[in-house]
């Protein structure tokens, strides 16, 4: 996992990336009250948010 150590630029593009379409769906998601489309749109906001985080923990691994 050295990779995301030395590759600062790629990682906060990616975090940023990630974070802000996570974001995004998981808004317009909450948005559609009532419907299951608002439901997996929350859900794969959800996802991209974990994985931003995961992307921004993978630099202080071990």
């Amino acid at each position: 996992m050295n990779f995301w150590k030395n590759h600062t630029t790629l990682r906060f593009t990616l975090i940023l990336l990630f974070f802000v379409v996570g974001m995004v769906l998981t808004i317009a998601g909450w948005r559609m009250t009532g419907k299951l489309e608002g439901l997996g749109l929350m859900l794969v906001g959800i996802v991209l948010l974990l994985t931003a985080l995961f992307v921004y923990n993978a630099a202080y691994k071990n």
